[in-house]
């Protein structure tokens, strides 16, 4: 039988915590625009740090002006 999905990791160390965004991303129904924004608040002290934070409050521009 294969591994379950969320057990596998691809790419960096930066998702290797107790849930994964995705995990909860998809546990709550959260949409596309504020799922960007947990991923990138979660990620930022472990990849890219301002950049990540930048790119979440570009995505909350976007929920603001919608």
């Amino acid at each position: 039988m294969a591994e379950p999905v969320k057990n596998t990791q691809i790419g960096g160390a930066h998702y290797q915590t107790k849930i994964q965004p995705i995990e909860f991303i998809m546990e709550n129904n959260i949409g596309f625009v504020e799922g960007n924004v947990i991923k990138y608040i979660h990620r930022y002290k472990f990849k890219n740090g301002l950049e990540d934070l930048k790119k979440a409050r570009h995505y909350i521009d976007f929920l603001i002006e919608k």
